[in-house]
């Protein structure tokens, strides 16, 4: 039988396309924004109607909206809200981006987990509740948000180009939102096997609630099995195996798994049946994870058998030596007619970074950056290292982080971020022009004597960066923006600062006067 929805105009903006997925929290469709040119979209549709008579349930549902949204914004790991409303029906929908991947759900059901990948998913998870969590302001009140249905189908996982495996939360505040419109005597809200002995008694809830149904689901990540088993799938069976039995050991469960005696630690404390026996914020579990992931990425520190996963990223780690080049030489003409080169008098006289390029005496068009900094800075760097990178994003608006680091063992690194924005023509222009030639080049000018450049670097990129610059400049053409380009520097900004200790860790290892281009995932 055919969906009646399919091909319905919502909000006089969305045409629904594609049924994608049912639960209890409601319906989710495929959906094409036709205000702004046929845009992919996902709309949610709960499972509650608001009726006109019902103000306070809708100023609610509008609040707890613009809170998701903002959410969104905060953190690449939530799956981002654009838009909401109440139909003609009265029924409250959520518009956010479309996004292909897998549900945690479904990646775990079709195989285990390798140890490190556990690892980067609780991190990037626990980033995500932790940012709702600390709280979100909205007409200058801060609201914590606890999610209240923690679980991996409410875990997308996609594959990104600048990030690679991504994953975003599901459905921030919808649980809380549903749960006032229901009378919970009779109804209860969330999914049994994964909430709180707190949560089943209809208490008041704070983020320990999340933290425990975190536990559970990182049980199930590991041993593909469940901590907690009830008789029956009963509200009254859940409620008292939730209150007061213990759960089962990873010994029992999966008598074979060789993980740290420390991970297996974390994921107990969650369990703990009083809220008081949790670690009290997802901070703690972070600073496990990371410490996990910094132990994971010593080989000595691993086991006789670990996986072909593992195995590649130590040989990258360890063949990073071998594998840097030497940087390439300017030719004495290049270098003398660049150094001739004045800089910009529509730019300030300041530390500051930009794209500019630069056309040779042949005529031949370059990608450059510029940068200016104090002179005793470029002195310090005249004998260098040189990374780059670079990342991209295509919602809530299309844009390229460009990462240059010029780095010496003895004076340290300089980071050098530029935002390309690949709306525009000058964003588009350098990314194509950074695809064909594979390198760019540094024109560092002092501010003491800004009238010529006082030195040259030469910064060669990955080779497969060019393909994947081409296909951003592609995808940028075709995605239109959803939001304000701060929006999405925001975000990149947040992840280039996560990447910062990684970055430097990497040109640590790197003798002084090699080029190193290798990304850091």
């Amino acid at each position: 039988m055919s969906d009646p929805n399919i091909g319905r105009l919502v909000g006089k903006r969305y045409q629904l396309q594609e049924l994608i997925g049912t639960g209890a929290m409601g319906k989710v469709y495929r959906a094409k924004d036709t205000l702004l040119g046929g845009v992919p979209v996902a709309i949610k549709f709960l499972a509650l109607s608001i009726q006109n008579k019902k103000m306070r349930l809708q100023d609610r549902f509008e609040r707890e909206a613009k809170t998701c949204a903002l959410l969104g914004q905060k953190s690449i790991h939530i799956v981002r809200v654009m838009d909401y409303g109440v139909d003609e029906n009265h029924t409250p929908f959520y518009v956010m981006e479309y996004l292909q991947g897998n549900s945690l759900n479904q990646i775990i059901r079709h195989k285990s987990l390798t140890f490190p990948r556990f690892l980067s998913m609780v991190r990037q998870i626990s980033l995500g509740l932790k940012c709702a969590h600390d709280g979100i302001s909205v007409d200058g009140k801060v609201y914590p948000i606890i999610h209240r249905d923690i679980k991996p189908s409410n875990m997308l996982v996609i594959q990104d180009p600048s990030f690679g495996e991504l994953v975003k939360v599901l459905d921030f505040g919808i649980a809380k939102l549903l749960e006032a419109n229901s009378d919970q005597t009779k109804y209860y809200l969330g999914t049994m096997a994964y909430s709180s002995p707190e949560q089943m008694e209809g208490k008041k809830l704070d983020n320990r609630a999340d933290i425990y149904s975190l536990g559970v689901m990182m049980f199930e990540m590991l041993t593909g099995k469940m901590p907690l088993v009830a008789p029956t799938h009963s509200f009254g069976s859940w409620y008292k195996t939730h209150q007061n039995k213990e759960p089962r050991s990873f010994t029992e469960v999966a008598p074979t798994l060789q993980i740290p005696q420390s991970a297996k630690n974390l994921v107990m404390s969650c369990l703990a049946k009083a809220a008081s026996d949790r670690p009290n914020s997802i901070n703690e579990i972070l600073q496990v994870i990371e410490s996990l992931e910094q132990d994971e990425r010593q080989p000595s520190n691993l086991p006789d058998d670990f996986d072909a996963t593992t195995a590649l990223a130590i040989k990258n780690k360890i063949e990073l030596k071998t594998e840097a080049n030497l940087p390439e030489s300017l030719s004495n003409d290049e270098f003398a007619f660049v150094r001739e080169v004045s800089w910009p008098k529509n730019k300030p006289i300041a530390d500051i970074v930009f794209p500019k390029n630069i056309s040779q005496p042949n005529g031949e068009i370059l990608p450059a950056l510029w940068v200016m900094l104090p002179q005793q800075e470029i002195i310090k760097r005249l004998i260098c290292n040189i990374y780059n990178q670079f990342l991209f994003i295509t919602v809530p608006h299309p844009m390229i982080l460009w990462i240059t680091v010029i780095y010496n063992r003895q004076h340290g690194a300089k980071f050098l971020p530029y935002y390309l924005d690949m709306k525009t023509s000058l964003g588009q222009e350098i990314a194509s022009l950074l695809a064909h030639t594979g390198s760019y080049r540094l024109l560092l000018f002092a501010r003491e004597i800004p009238t010529r450049c006082s030195h040259v670097l030469l910064s060669s990129i990955d080779p497969a960066q060019p393909q994947r610059l081409q296909q951003w400049i592609a995808m940028s053409k075709t995605f239109v923006s959803s939001s304000h380009p701060d929006l999405s520097k925001n975000l990149l900004k947040n992840e280039y600062e996560k990447m910062k200790p990684k970055i430097l860790a990497k040109l640590e290892k790197v003798t002084t006067g090699f080029s190193v281009n290798t990304p850091i995932s």
